[in-house]
């Protein structure tokens, strides 16, 4: 049986690196959120645009549901039934930290819409790559988004979020130390997923 695992984490946390880095070892396929397809990669250039300034809360979490919705139907959802694993940067929990805690959306309501917009079908394991603050602006060397240039207090309520998530699903959430160099990561990321992909095979 296939699994769906996602990459989940503040900005700067390395959910990228490490998710082409498993998908690659697994041969699943790598797609992302939001942009893993045409319509995606629209909606992602004007949710991540820093010159986007007036996309409201609302809005911005309705966006995301519908790249998810179409993410799900073209790549996800046919690429599980043809038995291939999937791994992707970010997922509809991203939506539960970020528009839910970060934007105070409220967590729940976040979740009531990801719920229809993703047929129900969440990700079967979560790698939570949780790295503390500071360390994570340390890497963001390059012209931030439009999320990464939010204030400190978001982040921190992002942060709290993942935390909280994670805490009440421990049989999903794989909590991995992201402060650490790429290679220690990956050894710990690749140890306890062989270990969770156990129900998998």
């Amino acid at each position: 049986m296939a699994a769906y695992i996602a990459f989940e984490g503040g900005e700067g946390s390395g959910k990228s690196t490490q998710a082409a880095v498993v998908a690659e070892r697994l041969g699943a396929v790598l797609t992302r959120e939001p942009g893993g397809t045409p319509l995606g990669g629209r909606l992602r250039a004007l949710l991540l645009d820093a010159d986007t300034h007036r996309v409201g809360p609302r809005a911005e979490a309705l966006m995301m549901a519908a790249d998810r919705a179409q993410h799900l139907q073209d790549v996800i959802l046919p690429a599980l039934s043809n038995g291939r694993h999937v791994v992707s940067d970010r997922s509809a929990f991203s939506s539960l930290a970020y528009q839910g805690g970060g934007r105070e959306l409220g967590v729940d309501n976040i979740r009531a819409v990801n719920e229809w917009a993703v047929f129900g079908r969440w990700p079967d394991i979560v790698v939570y790559l949780r790295v503390p603050r500071d360390i994570a602006v340390g890497r963001l060397n390059r012209s931030l988004d439009r999320f990464e240039q939010e204030d400190e207090w978001f982040h921190v309520r992002v942060g709290d979020a993942f935390d909280r998530l994670a805490a009440e699903d421990p049989d999903r959430w794989i909590v991995v130390d992201g402060s650490r160099s790429v290679d220690e990561v990956s050894v710990e990321v690749g140890r306890r997923l062989d270990s969770a992909l156990v129900d998998f095979a």
